[in-house]
């Protein structure tokens, strides 16, 4: 990684090879090595490996990559050298191409590093390469290290969103092309060591992403033994690391493939083809009804036939039964196998409410399996009674129901739970719970009557465990431990009645009680520490047939005690939460008002909100959502009472969320309560009506919301959803007092129009490469089991404006207070663009300001047809305005778009658009295009017009006068309206204009058969092509396709900004209703390509230029070793070694000791140094170890004799100097100065320079032989020292080296 060391490597293979072709050795290595050898014979083409190699190598230390890639096809040239084509075996050792390699992979650069990948991973499809153990070692070594950078998949310029980026295919390739050319004997070893290697480091998403699709794609052949089972199963631990679900599933999709499609089953056992399957996640990839899982029970059928293991797994259960189905698809199932497999199973189940002995390692994995099974859900299904396996195993399992809840209920209410360790299994019995009510409800209702039973029973016993109280000073541990499981048990029997009313377990006599109990607790009771927390033994001790076994538990927890007490007081606002969501929900309206609390209730109400403000400062970040559930409640009951500890609790919900990092997993569920919390639209109704503190401060936190998601891509789209979700879709009721919810879209339209016009100027960063991807990832579609089985985020920045768009889709013009809130959009976003138009930051092609006008008025355009004509009588004359700015293409269409749309359905309006091209030619030079753009869609325009002719007669008046503009552009757009207009004049046969007829046909005409200088023939072609002018139909081509997409593309906006139909269909949260009819563009503007007229042909040659394989012409740096002394020692130090290296005659000495500026002396020592100055004189040697120097002199110091003399020393060093025989030439302006043109230097010459500002002092100028001053042009004064300095080394330099060219 040592720059020097690399130019010491450089310098002496050169040498060598000239010391080879020189001599006309015949140097020979043992066959093995090869490192270096020499024939006479072979020495031309030798010497032009060896130079090309040097070539390389030298240019790749420059890290620029346009200086770079002209010499990358050389390295093709070196293949063709270095093997053999007779003996297929290398001529030269393959670490030297590995070096050339290995210093792309090492480069700051991280294109150049992409390039040198990208060579290296397509040697092997274009050249036929000998096996080498090196190209091996460096597959696993170098390269993948290379391969975990994350920036080298980036798409390439010109690739679309969701394909795959170039180093993914090409990786594909190279893996599947490089295993099938090993020997058969290598190919097991190599990929092992391969997916060791994968599983020995932590990797990015993306990078693991990748490498799993390779593996994934390597044609079927089994190599693969229990090792390199065991090594995937590493590498399924290392995909878990991320956050990104969505490329995490698809990683252990691809890990599963490679697993089928590389491993040999008669190397693997059974529990380890089990283990690598439950190391994967069936919520992130391995789930039922995938074409994954259809492919994994087709390869089962040769995997598990002969196998009657009973296995305690509940993925190999549904695994085995999905085979049997599909071996007996077209014949009476008797589900034998399964039966085999779930009568164990059963067996410990029906003996649960019965025996007390059953160890309690059975018990566990017994409900463990159960719960696995419960919780397996069908997919593709949406009636599960048509899924035959789970319908069997649901129908098995109803047997043991009665058992499974009494023996529930003995765990949970009787002692049997007493240490910290049995806290798991408490979480075990209560998860089951949900899924056992369900399955009754699933299958049969008969069990109902035992669930109510199960649920007052434990109701009764959790209270009467909690109400005791405890006389002794110091709690036992037991005690404690069955408080927590009681309030845990109560947490379930509330979320259960939430999630099940149809079970009416609100009749229950327990709940009155429970209700009570809740109501009438002390909030954020905590529970003492006991005397004694920890287990005493992480085994437990069971009785069975008389013996006593030692049972290891297998997961013994290490939650200290702070961590329980935090779960006893979130599982105590579970049940708050429940019974104010229950029972102290909004009181009955009157007269849209809600009915005043009494003083009692409202104290009530206000205690626990400030218990609520207590819980948030005391519980973990994940434990605070039942928390901000109740706030949502109580927060609109007391907003009016107790504003400002309402304010209070916004402030203290918004630092939890702030604090958290958007790569935590509680991040996104405690932002979706905070949403609900803050949003919600009680919450919003009361703060908007009394328009006091609340109200604006929630206005301040939506706009710290729309500032966090510039960072944490995602936040706005969960704030947009829910509010667009709650607005227009009301799941209130008549009696409700907020009925009418969309009058909080009114009250808070701000954020629909910060949604209209959110997106960010992507930067070449992670954030968009993981987009990028995960949108190469969905277009995959079923193909990819992570797209099926993953709930979708809908995190990109798109959905944001999606939601928006399909919101305000949904409007209805004619409801008052939908009319009212479009039309209040509209006049905020016309006033947003004229903001931008007026703002000074710079308004180029892509710019924000640009995406920002484009997103306004591609809003603009979605809510045109909604407007009435009354207000677009008002806002036309904005609109008009917008026209007349310099806009960019795309802002100039949608302009031009929605005038033409308005004067169509209004032709009232035609007048005020007539006054457009009254306002003096200053205002229209650069907008009047726009308005001439307008006219050539004349025909839409007129098309409901009764009276055409006259419209028609001041339209020609008004094209013709811009047809004769001295500008080439207006010209061309009003003789294309004029084209237009002339057109339907001919066809309407308007008598009037007979008399214009044969100048307006002579202008066109001309302008037809145009001939001349420049390209005015060809831009008129080009306009007449233009998709606006010859495809694009405003009426037919209205749609959100083309208004997001087609038109976008069309006009070269950045392709971050087209929004494809496919997001509008996969954001489900707001659906559009089946008729809508604006939806698709045309084929025909579809398949058009984009251009523009203005646009000249530049670029093209350099596009050929860079297609060519072999550059004519490269950058090469010198090399100068040939004057070198032989003898030289590279280990003396620099300033001996400089002083040794005698690289010229010169008996030039520059003197800077008069500058203080590192980066002068930098440039001067680098300057000095290649012209071959015998010295350079500096203030101090410690200049030398300055940054800014080193930069500048790029190691010069280190071949150049450095001298320090003192400014002080000065006079002296230059009296000694002179009687040396040196001439003082002083370079400074001096009323003796000689011109540099004129003055001819003496062989020993000594240039003094000066200070950078003061120049050489008048003490010192008395000693000087002689003063150069360089001849001026310009205004400025003096030139930089360094570059003045240059400017006279170069003069010596090449009198001296004439001098020398004369005397030879």
């Amino acid at each position: 990684r040592d720059a020097l060391c690399r130019k010491r490597g450089r310098y002496l293979l050169q040498r060598a090879v000239d010391a080879a072709a020189s001599q006309r050795a015949e140097l020979r290595c043992p066959p093995q090595s090869s490192l270096f050898w020499w024939s006479v014979e072979k020495n031309e083409k030798l010497l032009q490996f060896w130079e090309t190699y040097i070539l390389i190598m030298e240019t790749l230390e420059g890290n620029q990559i346009h200086v770079i890639k002209p010499v990358l096809p050389k390295l093709n040239s070196l293949y063709e050298h270095a093997i053999s084509g007779k003996k297929g075996c290398w001529l030269f050792h393959p670490s030297w191409h590995m070096c050339i390699y290995k210093r792309m992979f090492e480069s700051e650069n991280k294109t150049l590093t992409k390039e040198g990948i990208l060579h290296f991973l397509e040697l092997y499809e274009t050249k036929h390469l000998p096996n080498s153990l090196e190209f091996l070692e460096f597959v696993i070594g170098p390269l993948m290290d290379a391969l975990s950078e994350s920036s080298l998949y980036s798409r390439t310029q010109g690739q679309l969103m969701g394909a795959c980026p170039p180093l993914g295919l090409r990786l594909q390739k190279f893996l599947a092309t490089y295993l099938m050319l090993l020997p058969d004997e290598e190919k097991g070893s190599f990929l092992l060591k391969f997916i060791q290697k994968m599983a020995s480091r932590h990797w990015c998403a993306v990078p693991i992403l990748f490498l799993s699709m390779a593996l994934a794609y390597i044609p079927a052949c089994k190599i693969l033994g229990t090792d390199g089972l065991h090594a995937l199963r590493d590498v399924l631990q290392c995909t878990m690391i991320t956050h990104q679900i969505l490329l995490r599933g698809a990683a252990q999709c691809y890990l599963l493939q490679t697993a089928m499609h590389l491993t040999d089953v008669e190397k693997v056992s059974l529990p380890d083809v089990a283990s690598f399957l439950m190391s994967l996640r069936p919520e992130e990839s391995l789930r039922r009804d995938t074409m994954l899982w259809m492919e994994v029970r087709a390869e089962a059928c040769f995997m598990f036939i002969g196998y009657l293991l009973i296995l305690l797994v509940a993925t190999m259960i549904l695994l085995a039964a999905d085979v049997e189905e599909m071996r007996n698809k077209y014949s009476n199932i008797e589900w034998i196998e399964l039966k085999a497999f779930l009568n164990p199973l059963l067996d410990v189940l029906m003996k649960l409410g019965s025996n007390a002995y059953i160890p309690t390692l059975k018990t566990d994995k017994s409900l463990q399996l159960l719960l696995k099974l419960l919780q397996t859900r069908s997919l593709k299904c949406s009636n599960p009674q048509d899924d035959g396996v789970l319908i069997f195993i649901w129908k098995s399992l109803m047997t043991p129901v009665e058992s499974i809840l009494e023996f529930v209920l003995r765990r949970l209410t009787t002692n049997e739970l007493s240490t910290v360790g049995d806290l798991d299994r408490c979480d075990l019995y209560l998860a089951l719970i949900p899924e056992v009510v369900n399955l009754c409800l699933q299958v049969s209702w008969k069990k109902v009557p035992s669930i109510k039973n199960f649920i007052f029973s434990l109701t009764n016993a959790s209270i009467h465990n909690l109400q005791k109280t405890n006389c002794e000073e110091e709690p036992k541990l037991k005690e404690q431990i069955k408080k927590v499981a009681s309030m845990a048990s109560l947490t379930v029997v509330c979320e259960v009645m939430n999630q099940k009313p149809e079970v009416h377990l609100e009749s229950l006599p327990s709940v009155d009680a429970l209700k009570k109990f809740i109501s009438f607790s002390q909030y954020n009771q905590v529970l003492k520490k006991p005397s004694y927390v920890e287990e005493k033994s992480r085994y437990v001790t069971s009785l069975e047939e008389g013996k006593v076994f030692a049972v290891l538990c297998e997961e013994p927890t290490s939650q200290g005690w702070g961590k329980i007490v935090a779960r006893y007081v979130h599982d105590q606002w579970i049940c708050l939460r429940f019974i104010l969501t229950k029972f102290h929900t909004a009181e009955p309206v009157l007269e849209d008002k809600l009915l005043e609390l009494s003083s009692s209730t409202v104290e009530r109400l206000t205690e626990i909100l400030q218990a609520a403000l207590e819980a948030l400062t005391i519980l973990p970040s994940d434990h605070v959502l039942p928390v901000f559930d109740s706030m949502k409640v109580l927060v609109p009951k007391l907003l009016d009472s107790a504003e400002s500890l309402c304010i209070e609790a916004f402030d203290l919900a918004w630092k939890i969320i702030s604090s958290l990092s958007n790569t935590q997993l509680i991040f996104w569920s405690n932002l979706k309560a905070f949403v609900q919390f803050i949003f919600a639209t009680e919450v919003l109704a009361v703060a908007a009506s009394a328009k006091g503190q609340a109200y604006a401060k929630i206005k301040e936190i939506i706009f710290k919301l729309i500032d966090m998601s510039t960072t944490r891509t995602g936040v706005f789209n969960i704030v947009i959803s829910h509010c667009c979700r709650s607005w227009i879709f009301s799941t209130f009721d008549d009696r409700s007092a907020f009925k009418n919810t969309f009058l909080n879209a009114g009250n808070y339209c701000e954020l629909i129009t910060e949604a209209c016009v959110f997106g960010t100027v992507f930067r070449r960063d992670q954030r968009r490469l993981i987009q990028d991807v995960h949108a190469f990832i969905e277009d995959l579609g079923e193909k990819c089991a992570a797209n099926v089985v993953t709930e979708s985020t809908n995190r990109d920045d798109h959905y944001v404006r999606v939601c928006a768009i399909k919101f305000l889709c949904l409007l209805d013009g004619s409801n008052i207070l939908h009319k009212m809130f479009m039309e209040d959009i509209v006049i905020k976003l016309l006033d947003k663009d004229e903001l931008v138009s007026r703002s000074r930051t710079r308004y180029y092609a892509n710019s924000l300001q640009h995406r920002i006008k484009n997103r306004i008025w591609q809003t603009l355009l979605v809510l045109l047809p909604k407007l009435d004509q009354n207000f677009l009588c008002e806002t036309l004359n904005k609109v008009f305005q917008a026209g007349f700015v310099n806009n960019q293409a795309s802002v100039k269409y949608f302009i031009e778009w929605i005038i033409i749309l308005s004067l169509h359905k209004y032709p009232c309006f035609l007048n005020k658009f007539w006054d457009c091209f009254c306002y003096d030619e200053e205002k229209l030079k650069t907008s009047i295009c726009t308005f001439l753009s307008v006219l050539s869609h004349f025909d839409i325009i007129i098309q409901n017009t009764s009276e055409k002719k006259p419209a028609l007669k001041k339209a020609l008046i008004v094209v013709l006068q811009w047809c004769f503009n001295h500008n080439f552009s207006v010209r061309l757009y009003a003789l294309i309206a004029l084209k237009k207009i002339w057109g339907m004049c001919k066809m309407l046969h308007v008598e009037e204009f007979e008399a214009l007829t044969p100048v307006i046909e002579s202008s066109l005409q001309q302008v037809e058969n145009m001939h001349g200088a420049g390209n005015a023939r060809r831009n008129w072609q080009r306009i007449q092509d233009h998709f606006f002018f010859a495809t694009f139909h405003p009426l037919r081509d209205y749609s959100l396709e083309t208004i997001f997409y087609t038109l976008p593309r069309l006009s070269e906006l950045a392709e971050d900004e087209w929004i494809s139909l496919c997001k509008f269909d996969r954001f489900t949260d707001i659906p559009l209703p089946a008729t809508f009819q604006w939806y698709h563009s045309r084929t025909e503007l579809l398949d058009l390509k984009p251009s523009d007229w203005s646009q000249q042909d530049m670029g093209s040659n350099l596009v050929e230029m860079d297609s060519q394989t072999e550059w004519t012409d490269v950058q090469k740096k010198i090399i100068p070793w040939k004057n070198s002394t032989p003898s030289l020692d590279l280990e003396l130090v620099f300033q001996d070694r400089a002083a040794k290296l005698g690289k010229s005659n010169s008996r030039l000495i520059v003197v800077a000791s008069l500058i203080d500026k590192p980066t002068n002396l930098g440039g001067l020592c680098r300057t000095s140094e290649i012209f071959g100055a015998s010295a350079l004189v500096v203030s101090s040697l410690h200049y030398v170890q300055d940054k800014q120097f080193q930069h500048l002199s790029v190691s010069a110091e280190q071949w150049l004799p450095l001298i320090e003399v003192k400014p002080s020393q000065l006079v002296d060093y230059l009296q000694q100097k002179k009687t040396e025989g040196y001439t003082i030439i002083g370079v400074e302006q001096t009323a003796k100065s000689f011109d540099l043109t004129e003055y001819c230097f003496p062989e020993k010459s000594l240039l003094l320079l000066g200070n950078e500002h003061e120049g050489i002092p008048a003490n010192l100028i008395h000693h000087l032989d002689v003063c150069v001053e360089i001849p001026q042009q310009g205004i400025i004064r003096s030139l930089n020292v360094h570059v003045s300095g240059a400017l006279l080394i170069w003069e010596y330099t090449r009198q001296q080296v004439i001098k020398q060219k004369q005397q030879k």
